[in-house]
């Protein structure tokens, strides 16, 4: 199997030569050893590239970048005939520090709502077929639809403390962006669904002490199922990026329509075992990001967690195991070589 057919048929359901291995493409620095790892059947991860285009063809944005004590920072203008809004932004290597968010005060209800109505989405399935066939089987190239609409609102726009007290005071004006944002997300469930790629991750990044159970339960769960009733039948597997604590909505994420769950990190650095993972989600797929703290400890325990991770796959293997997050750049090689290793010591 090449290393792209491995990861497709685990999501699939079908049982692979072995134990895929992924990493994000921005994870993988290019040198002999990452020449190593792919020959042994390592998989990259490409998120790049798209199937859909969105265009706000009523909203001007101007970027401008400027320095303060030798920081760079860049703002963002937004005009829209309804008002304007603006972000500032500080590039800290491979992060963003958000230093002002688009949201402000209530008279951005506004235009933020234009912005959202604003937008034209449109299939973009040509780049995404070219840049499939281009860059070959040791690639499989993720799809996703973005952020789901309240952790958008909550966590890009307005951060926590704002989004607070205007849950709190008013509701009404988050739910009307909320609408309009999951009225545009139908349009690109339908975009996906008839496009070329096989699997799509639909939001992530949940936090329980913040996102909570009940508007998890509310305001996520629906949209994952809506989507994966649209994208099944076109045989289009739905995944999310649920690399947090997931115990506190574990069996609302059992009953979903997703097919996977993508960056599950296990214990010890969230309060899921892999084992318990496993058990409760019976009919998905664990892409899982090896844990990060292990990456600290000797090659001996990271290979004793690789292959405790395997272990606990079986019988029927619905494993994938990533790399999601940065990697100290001293450690990066000894220890994808060891999990590769590992890997490659079961067949399955």
């Amino acid at each position: 199997m090449t290393p792209r057919r491995r990861v497709e048929a685990v999501l699939m359901g079908e049982k692979p030569d072995k134990i895929p291995f992924t990493v994000y493409e921005n994870k993988l620095p290019q040198c002999s050893v990452e020449r190593q790892l792919r020959n042994e059947g390592l998989c990259i991860v490409e998120r790049r590239y798209s199937v859909f285009r969105i265009q706000t063809p009523n909203v001007r944005v101007e970027s401008i970048s400027y320095t303060e004590n030798g920081v760079l920072y860049i703002r963002r203008n937004y005009y829209t005939p309804v008002g304007e809004l603006f972000t500032i932004e500080r590039p800290a290597g491979f992060t963003t520090w958000h230093i002002c968010k688009l949201f402000k005060s209530p008279e951005d209800y506004k235009p933020l709502l234009f912005m959202i109505k604003d937008q034209q989405i449109e299939p973009t399935y040509e780049s995404f077929i070219r840049a499939q066939e281009m860059l070959g089987e040791d690639v499989t190239l993720r799809v996703n639809i973005g952020s789901t609409p309240l952790h958008q609102i909550m966590i890009h726009w307005m951060g926590l403390e704002k989004f607070a007290v205007e849950w709190l005071e008013r509701r009404d004006e988050i739910e009307k962006l909320y609408n309009a944002m999951v009225e545009k997300h139908r349009k690109i469930y339908e975009i996906v669904a008839h496009s070329p790629a096989l699997h799509v991750n639909y939001g992530g990044n949940e936090t329980g002490d913040v996102m909570g159970r009940e508007r998890f339960e509310k305001y996520v769960l629906p949209l994952y199922n809506e989507a994966a009733e649209v994208l099944h039948p076109h045989g289009k597997l739905l995944g999310a990026h649920l690399d947090g604590n997931n115990r506190v909505w574990a069996d609302l994420v059992a009953q979903s329509g997703l097919d996977y769950i993508e960056a599950f990190t296990p214990s010890p650095d969230t309060d899921m075992t892999i084992e318990e993972a496993f058990k409760l989600w019976k009919d998905k797929v664990l892409w899982i990001n090896f844990p990060s703290s292990v990456h600290l400890k000797s090659v001996e325990e990271i290979e004793e967690t690789a292959r405790q991770i395997i272990e606990a796959s079986k019988p029927d293997y619905r494993l994938i195991i990533g790399i999601t997050e940065d990697v100290p750049e001293d450690r990066w090689q000894g220890n994808f070589l060891a999990i590769s290793r590992v890997i490659n010591s079961y067949r399955l």
